[in-house]
């Protein structure tokens, strides 16, 4: 998995073994069908700091229940990908495509990016506080 499946998800630098065994523990608890597991990829922002990317596979709305529990319970920032404007089908088919993400801190919205691949990763190209 990749950042660009949309599917993902990624955790402040250093706590993404907290957070996963967090998730792991809380899921088995509520009996939701999640897996997580992190990636070899990193993500660095210049507003943000940088992040550790977790890869998931469940229910879009048990991922972003989950997100924003564990930055809460926590106190950690992460960040939910897997926006896309609607609409873009030419750009998606040529590989332009834009990706959004929101960040999270304390379970609070904080800010929000714009993802760009660059040589077949993909970078945090624009970012707003809110």
């Amino acid at each position: 998995m990749s950042l660009a499946s949309s599917n993902n998800f990624a955790v402040e630098k250093g706590k993404g073994a907290v957070a996963i065994n967090w998730i792991n523990e809380f899921t088995t608890k509520n009996k939701k069908s999640f897996k997580i597991n992190t990636l070899e990829h990193s993500l660095n922002t210049l507003n943000f700091g940088n992040f550790d990317l977790v890869g998931w596979e469940g229910d879009w709305s048990i991922a972003r229940n989950v997100f924003k529990k564990v930055s809460s319970k926590l106190n950690i920032k992460v960040i939910e990908s897997g926006y896309h404007k609607k609409g873009n089908i030419l750009e998606s088919l040529f590989g332009m495509s834009k990706e959004y993400g929101k960040v999270y801190s304390g379970g609070k919205l904080i800010g929000t990016i714009v993802f760009a691949k660059k040589s077949g990763v993909w970078i945090a190209e624009r970012e707003k506080r809110v």
